[in-house]
């Protein structure tokens, strides 16, 4: 098969439908929109008349080539896959591991299949990046009889855009891949971090679901599961009020009832205490990680941020790597505070080099469709 120019992407949530139209042959002719609000009075009614709404934007929705699928959760499926009935089914199926995302996931991709016959859909998974962690990274420490049945490991989410990232840091720098050892921090309303050595994850920060590791705007990362069964046994709440707690009332907005970074800063600046301790707790639980994916990695090249907050907050970059200039690891004040490219902040020879790098997540799905489809 040749390999296709014209992909449309689509990002399939429970409420809207973000689309990017890429030719790969020219990088700068990419249009892409939002479908927003979707069930909800007075907006499209469903995902089917989403997909349809957006043909309707393409100027010719006939010379699309391939439509690539942004799916969470693969479950067994580890690689960018070609979509039909029996993948459709392994989605479905590993719906309860990313309940929130793989239901809309699989409903973009329903409706897109049935909107363009006969044009070959490719599903590229969040966890596909991660699927090589070693044994002793992904496997958590319970009855192992337990994990196996239940499919129960570390998975790892934000795949491709940690997989864009270290690529483009490796560009920045001008080295190979293969020789640079990178953490990359993905720090948006959804944060992980990722340790890449060589072109390959071996620790990430998600585990089973993307409820493990950063802080985030609503979920609260790592905690204590004996939190969960004291809440349980003592506070009366039930599995369903739990995931609700987890999911939708914790981090930055548990902490301080704003879930977006920018009013956790404004109220910040103005003296506001709660929302002075979630940045706290936010940058800590960064910095925790940094140290960890350090030891993890040996050597380590560079640190890339990445993401809404990790690409515009410099007072967010700076705190996390704040004290870490014993490990060669710095941010220049000047540097930081400019630029809205993929650049270097550290200053000039420091040991690790500090890196903003814009994820791009909708380029690297089309990437990986057109090496798909280009091999078979």
């Amino acid at each position: 098969m040749e390999r296709p120019d014209l992909i449309l992407v689509l990002n399939s949530g429970s409420s809207s439908l973000k689309y990017q139209l890429l030719d790969l042959s020219d990088p700068a002719a990419r249009r892409g929109g939002l479908v927003e609000r979707i069930g909800e009075p007075g907006a499209v009614p469903d995902h089917r008349a989403a997909v349809a709404r957006v043909l309707d934007e393409l100027p010719d929705p006939d010379a699309v080539t391939a439509v690539g699928h942004r799916v969470v959760h693969g479950g067994s499926l580890t690689a960018p896959t070609l979509i039909d009935d029996d993948v459709i089914a392994i989605i479905e199926e590993s719906a309860p591991l990313a309940p929130l995302h793989n239901p809309p996931n699989l409903a973009g991709i329903l409706a897109a299949r049935d909107a363009l016959p006969g044009v070959p859909q490719v599903a590229v998974f969040d966890t596909a990046f991660h699927a090589d962690l070693p044994a002793a990274v992904a496997t958590y420490a319970i009855d192992r009889a337990v994990t196996q049945r239940l499919r129960i490991r570390r998975y790892g989410f934000h795949g491709t855009s940690h997989r864009y990232v270290a690529k483009q840091t490796a560009a920045l720098l001008g080295r190979e891949l293969t020789d640079l050892n990178t953490i990359v921090l993905h720090l948006g309303n959804g944060a992980s971090a990722t340790a890449v050595a060589g072109g390959r994850s071996v620790e990430t920060s998600m585990g089973l679901s993307p409820l493990e590791g950063l802080v985030m705007g609503t979920r609260c990362g790592d905690i204590d599961p004996g939190v969960l069964l004291y809440l349980q046994r003592s506070g009366g709440f039930t599995l369903d009020e739990l995931d609700d707690l987890l999911e939708h009332h914790s981090g930055l907005l548990g902490l301080c009832g704003d879930r977006d970074m920018r009013d956790v800063l404004r109220r910040r600046a103005a003296g506001d205490p709660d929302a002075a301790l979630a940045f706290d707790i936010y940058c800590h639980r960064v910095r925790k990680y940094v140290g960890a994916y350090h030891a993890v990695l040996g050597r380590l090249d560079a640190i890339a941020f990445t993401a809404g907050i990790g690409e515009n907050s410099a007072q967010v970059r700076a705190a996390c790597l704040a004290g870490l200039q014993m490990w060669g690891i710095q941010i220049d004040p000047e540097r930081n505070g400019t630029g809205d490219s993929a650049r270097v902040i550290s200053p000039d020879g420091a040991p690790v080099a500090v890196c903003v790098i814009p994820t791009d997540e909708e380029w690297e799905i089309a990437a990986e469709v057109a090496d798909l489809l280009a091999a078979r």
